[in-house]
């Protein structure tokens, strides 16, 4: 939870909490409500070659499963060049821009729950701007979304190779990394991001603060001298520490061997591979600066050095170099594995070392050894090196007789494993689960908490890492074991914003004729017609929120038979912040270029064209009958109407004709099951310029029969009531909408905690993007919730982010 401010507030009154975080809240909502565009909408301002999710129109209101986010990933990961296709439900453009993937797993939260809480994830709703239902299909998506397979990659489009190859040399990880053609010394030096996946210290990268840099020059070329270099720790209060430093030149000469004094109390000299002891260092001075200084005075500006897991020896050091070899990774295994040195030299350069009956390593030896295998690589080549070596190093055999390598293992088309020959690491972090992950790779914590400290750590080095926050759901559980109750609670509130009332309506007056006064600001899901002993109203429920927001606009005193009637919102607890939501969702990066437009009936239309000026006349000089046809009063005020003719219908044709005059129109979403008798559109205009344009001409348009709005229903839901509807058609528990309302009344407390717990975790989720380098595929996952009453779905957000150089930093 949060601190006790934090937690005195949850126990205040709501009307008191309301009052306190209304004005922030308010002015947020009235700058996106103005400028729907601005800096926290992603997508604006982004330059057109960097890599973009877009959902596809005839997809956008459908639910995604897991294997179609896999899809993504696959295609996020491999792209063309792996043989991988785009996803069937959106497009990544650019795809070869994208750097790494990182998913967060958020269990126990819905769909509903995020709209239910839109105000509080400030972060969720502006930084990602891509929007579409998750039902999952699995009770371990973090394992599903590792050991998923692939169609069969063709790992050596991801070098070039200058001839056909045997199948053994072909995926062999060496060939996928390096290639087969023989080169010289710069194309083997790690890259920025190789050193930062595998741990290297760089300067100005965090917890490298304090480490002493090399005068190293800008660049290398193939003749630069080669350098290798050992280090033996011991283990001391604070970790592990320098002991020994050897350093040999190209030619092998030992240039530096020192013992080394630690600076904390020793615990554990690690003789046994050090081959340091006590003895050896209670005369030792030399202290790490000394070395540090030697090394910095001996190294030339355009030294590489070359190692064994060099990262290890670097750190000991606190020692930051630039240009760097490093032979665990020239000669490396599948999925990420690697050779021992002792190992290497014996099969490689034929010498032995580290022998057991030798006390400990020697420094000197191990770095002359690195110091061999990488001139015979580089001298050698990739391909040579592993046709010389496949069997007794990679265990791998080529029958001469047959053109397959009968003793190769066939390679894994894991998703994990192929990112793992490709030299992509992966992580997982999060609760102690059945995950199809080698263990090394995985990381178990207890609370979301850890999960993000230790991402702080290794999000650098990860190019595949998933997050599995699970402390949301533990609270939820803990809190409010009945979490059916608390989801038809969340529903009932998110209802009443498409919920009027209306009345008093004239004797008589039946709920058809309610429908057919009220569909023509959106579809109607339910009417309740509310008899009292003298006058009748109507509780009116819309499929959209755009429905309710015009029936206030269009049909609030709007005289029925000579009777002006009124159209209000419910009065709950749940409606206090409705308008603050609407503005905020008025200014959803979602919604920036969106209308929604509603096409009048003939005689509808006649009623609302003269709505205002009846108002003014406060209904007076409007007369007539109701008829049989539901014809409206024959004059108003004197004047005689003359109803149009025009069809109620909507096509998309008719619709382009209508609004393109505004501007350039991207899409026209009809609905699904209404297809061929739809009366209301979502149109999406090419830029927000065009979207203005038409509000701005919002009274010529109704004089063609239209209603428009701005878009308020984000464009993923069919309708805001798919928020609020299980993947069943069981009702939530046969509770009516009335008695849930009352329900509701009496759980502020229990509101305003989710509140905290919400904001909490908007917090955390904001923390994961912040760390994430530019060119990420960021995805978070509500994985929703199984009940008795059906699936309620959840939610996935995708956004790539975006590197400082495409925000102008």
């Amino acid at each position: 939870m949060e601190p006790s401010s934090s937690s005195s507030a949850a126990t205040a009154s709501s009307r008191k909490k309301r009052k306190n975080k209304a004005p922030e809240a308010h002015e947020e909502a009235k700058r996106l409500k103005a400028d729907p565009g601005g800096d926290e909408a992603p997508q604006c301002g982004r330059p057109s070659g960097s890599p973009r999710i877009s959902p596809l129109l005839d997809r956008l209101q459908q639910p995604i499963t897991l294997t179609e986010l896999t899809e993504l990933l696959h295609f996020a990961a491999l792209g063309k060049k792996g043989g991988i296709k785009q996803p069937s439900w959106c497009r990544l453009s650019h795809q070869r821009k994208v750097g790494g993937l990182n998913i967060v797993i958020v269990e126990g939260l819905t769909q509903s729950d995020f709209y239910k809480n839109y105000l509080t994830m400030k972060h969720l709703r502006t930084n990602y701007t891509s929007r579409v239902t998750f039902t999952p299909s699995s009770n371990n998506v973090a394992s599903e979304i590792f050991s998923r397979e692939l169609p069969k990659v063709d790992f050596l489009s991801f070098s070039k190779p200058d001839e056909k190859l045997h199948r053994a040399v072909k995926h062999h990880p060496v060939i996928t990394t390096y290639g087969t053609r023989r080169r010289g010394l710069t194309a083997f030096l790690l890259s920025q991001e190789e050193k930062m996946k595998n741990h290297y210290p760089i300067e100005g990268m965090p917890a490298f603060e304090d480490f002493v840099s090399t005068d190293s020059a800008e660049s290398v070329t193939n003749c630069s001298p080669l350098y290798g270099l050992d280090c033996e720790m011991c283990q001391t209060e604070k970790g592990y520490e320098l002991t020994r430093v050897s350093l040999v030149d190209s030619d092998g000469n030992c240039v530096l061997d020192d013992l080394v004094k630690p600076q904390n109390r020793v615990f554990n000299y690690l003789t046994k591979f050090s081959g340091i002891t006590p003895a050896m260092l209670r005369p030792i001075k030399t202290t790490l600066q000394d070395v540090q200084a030697k090394l910095k005075m001996l190294l030339p500006r355009d030294a590489v050095l070359v190692g064994h897991s060099l990262n290890n020896d670097l750190v000991a050091l606190k020692l930051i170099h630039q240009h760097v070899i490093d032979t665990s990774l020239l000669y490396r295994r599948e999925f990420g594995r690697k050779f021992k040195l002792k190992v290497l030299a014996e099969t490689i350069l034929k010498r032995q070392i580290q022998m057991e009956e030798k006390n400990g390593h020697n420094p000197t030896e191990d770095a002359v050894a690195a110091l061999e295998l990488a001139q015979y690589f580089i001298k050698t080549g990739p391909r040579k090196v592993v046709e010389l070596h496949l069997e007794e190093l990679w265990g791998y055999k080529i029958e001469e007789e047959s053109t397959d390598c009968t003793s190769a293992p066939a390679p894994s088309y894991r998703f994990a494993d192929i990112l793992q020959t490709l030299g992509r690491s992966v992580a997982f972090s999060g609760k102690r689960a059945d995950i199809s992950l080698d263990l090394s790779n995985q990381h178990w914590y207890n609370s979301d908490k850890e999960v993000l400290a230790s991402f702080r750590k290794q999000t650098k080095s990860s190019y595949l890492s998933v997050l599995q926050f699970s402390s949301f759901a533990a609270h939820l559980t803990r809190r409010f074991p009945h979490q059916e109750q608390l989801y038809r609670s969340v529903c009932a509130n998110l209802r009443d914003m498409c919920v009027v009332f209306a009345g008093p309506l004239p004797a008589g007056f039946t709920k058809r004729e309610v429908r057919q006064l009220f569909r023509c600001c959106g579809p109607v899901r339910k009417i309740q017609m509310l008899n009292t002993s003298f006058r009748v109203h109507a509780e009116v429920e819309f499929e959209l929120l755009e429905g309710a927001t015009l029936a206030l606009k269009t049909l609030n005193g709007l005289c029925v038979l000579g009777q002006p009637i009124k159209v209000q919102r419910p009065m709950c607890e749940s409606m206090l912040d409705l308008d603050l939501n609407l503005d905020t969702l008025l200014g959803d990066t979602l919604n920036t270029n969106l209308l929604y437009a509603a096409k009048l009936s003939p005689h509808v239309a006649e009623r609302v064209k003269f709505n205002g000026h009846a108002l003014d006349a406060k209904c007076s000089g409007v007369t007539g009958v109701k008829t049989a046809n539901g014809s409206l009063p024959a004059k108003i005020n004197g004047k005689q109407l003359q109803l149009t003719t025009t069809s109620s219908k909507l096509s998309e044709e008719n619709v382009r004709e209508m609004f393109s005059r505004f501007g350039a129109l991207e899409s026209v979403i009809l609905p699904a099951k209404l297809e061929k008798r739809a009366r209301y559109a979502c149109i999406k205009f090419e830029s927000s310029e065009g979207k203005h344009a038409a509000l701005s001409s919002s009274e010529d348009l109704l004089k063609d029969n239209y209603l428009i709005c701005p878009s308020l229903t984000p464009p993923h839901l069919p309708s805001w009531a798919a928020v609020t509807t299980a993947l069943t058609t069981r009702e939530a528990g046969g509770v009516a909408a009335g008695e849930q309302r009352t329900a509701c009344m009496n759980n502020s407390s229990e509101d305003q905690e989710l509140d905290l717990m919400m904001k909490k975790l908007d917090r955390r989720l904001e923390k994961v993007f912040r760390f994430l380098p530019g060119g990420t595929l960021s995805v978070v996952l509500l994985l929703g919730q199984t009940s008795t009453n059906g699936q309620h779905p959840g939610l996935c957000l995708l956004e790539v982010k975006r590197g400082p150089e495409e925000k102008g930093e």
